[in-house]
């Protein structure tokens, strides 16, 4: 018995001995964005070799042209903002003045900072990186130039690119999109927004308060079509306080330089972006011949994130449900858990936060009312902020917060926060849900005085009726 188990050992440790050597990497990472190189990390926390492939810039889009010099450039139209309202605190300010070289620099500075954190948590956990582009996969081989490598597991995290539409007259034009706007030497006087979903909004307020003047153009029947229809209403208030002109239902007939034709109006522009939504970058998956999914616009993957191919797993916006970053990252750590064999757990759609950082932010997650009606009975609770305490001291009371919850047992459906600091709040109401908690636990959660977090609890002390300052 003894030397049988011996045996079994050494068969294990050998077994073991030729997959390393049939293999230079137990992992391949491709695509280094926030789904790719947190994975590639977590990979290697776990004692994996892995190797990371990125042939632009790590951080991928999001890092680079997308979520942060997005959100630096808002925060800075937010300070112009507030010195724009600072009289209503009795503070006077007049000769304002913007450089936008500087403001280049302020976003440019960000995005360096955290691309070489980015390279260092990579070097520090013993990823290697190679800054090229796969252009070939075959089985367990990647090609790349003239090199090649092989990999037991693949993972193909490649995101995605700006769509653009097919109007009349753009082919011949000068535009922009996201990859391409944080990149202008000087602020505009004029520009013209094409799509009015969460990144042409976002972009409307990042310029409008330093004084260009923006029009904004959907062709659907209103902005912000995914988010709540009360929170949209809110946003829409603002954007049109700050001098932004909207036009929704547009028919875009035709498009020349400096100028775009929607319905029978001529609209003059300095700069145009096109902000109407992104394509998946699922070039490399059908070349392998990966099942897509009935549309073809994204890669199918089990529960585990497993393409029709075992050892080849896709996360992203390359796959379905949300574009986001923070998706892709608990995507590519469902990933990492399945090929490192620990524990791994299925994601749940419902419990990732959905967050625009317009002016009132909205933040979302789970169920919306129209949704959770179709398979529960459902109690909708909503604490408008005009009754909050902070949020009046500090000038900005207009928003909600908005939990749908099932009528019988208090179980928490979904929630939505419009307002200042949104974004940061709705983690609260997240996290009951996450610990399984109900209307119950998050009613006899003691917030601290003055908070604007206190709305939360007024919003679930309102399920029983019982909400104090609710008007």
């Amino acid at each position: 018995m003894k030397t049988l188990t011996i045996r079994v050992t050494m068969n294990l440790l050998i077994e073991k001995e030729v997959m390393m050597l049939k293999y230079n990497y137990d992992v391949a990472v491709i695509g280094g964005g926030p789904g790719g190189y947190v994975t590639a990390i977590r990979l290697a926390q776990y004692g994996k070799k892995v190797v990371l492939f990125e042939g632009k810039s790590l951080g991928g889009t999001c890092l680079n042209v997308g979520c942060i010099p997005s959100k630096a450039m808002l925060r800075i139209s937010e300070v112009m903002s507030t010195i724009k309202e600072a009289e209503k605190f009795g503070i006077t300010t007049k000769d304002v003045q913007l450089d936008y070289s500087k403001v280049k620099n302020y976003k440019d500075n960000v995005v360096s900072q955290l691309v070489n954190g980015v390279g260092y948590l990579l070097k520090k956990n013993g990823v290697e990186v190679i800054s090229d582009f796969v252009t070939e996969i075959k089985n367990h081989d990647i090609a790349y130039g003239r090199n090649k490598i092989s990999a037991e597991n693949i993972i193909l995290a490649t995101g995605s690119q700006p769509f653009i539409p097919p109007i009349q007259g753009l082919d011949k034009v000068e535009f922009d999109t996201t990859d391409s706007i944080f990149t202008w030497e000087s602020l505009p006087k004029s520009l013209v927004i094409v799509g009015g979903g969460v990144i042409g909004v976002e972009m409307a307020q990042a310029f409008a308060p330093l004084g260009t003047k923006v029009t904004l153009i959907e062709v659907a029947d209103d902005i912000l079509m995914t988010e709540d229809k009360t929170a949209r209403q809110l946003v829409e208030k603002h954007l049109e306080q700050e001098g932004i002109t909207i036009i929704t239902k547009a028919k875009i007939s035709n498009i020349e330089k400096n100028k775009i034709k929607v319905d029978k109006e001529t609209i003059q522009f300095e700069k145009l972006l096109i902000a109407t939504g992104r394509n998946t970058n699922i070039e490399l998956a059908n070349n392998i011949g990966i099942k897509l999914t009935e549309n073809k616009k994204f890669i199918e993957v089990n529960d585990y994130m497993q393409t029709s191919q075992n050892h080849i797993y896709a996360i992203g916006d390359i796959i379905p449900g949300y574009q986001l970053a923070h998706a892709a990252s608990h995507e590519g750590f469902v990933a990492a858990d399945h090929i490192a064999k620990n524990n791994p757990r299925k994601l749940d759609q419902t419990k990732i936060p959905r967050c625009v950082y317009t002016t009132p932010e909205i933040a979302s997650f789970g169920l919306s009312e129209e949704e959770a009606k179709i398979d529960y009975d459902v109690k909708v609770t909503m604490y408008n902020l005009a009754g909050n305490g902070k949020a009046i001291a500090y000038g900005d009371a207009s928003g909600f917060v908005k939990i749908i919850s099932d009528k019988k047992y208090g179980e928490i459906l979904g929630a939505v926060i419009c307002g200042a600091h949104a974004t940061e709040l709705i983690s609260t109401i997240l996290a009951v849900k996450n610990s399984e908690g109900t209307m119950d636990e998050l009613s006899h959660q003691i917030f601290a005085h003055p908070t604007v977090s206190e709305s939360i609890g007024e919003s679930a002390e309102d399920f029983f009726g019982l909400s104090i300052h609710q008007s």
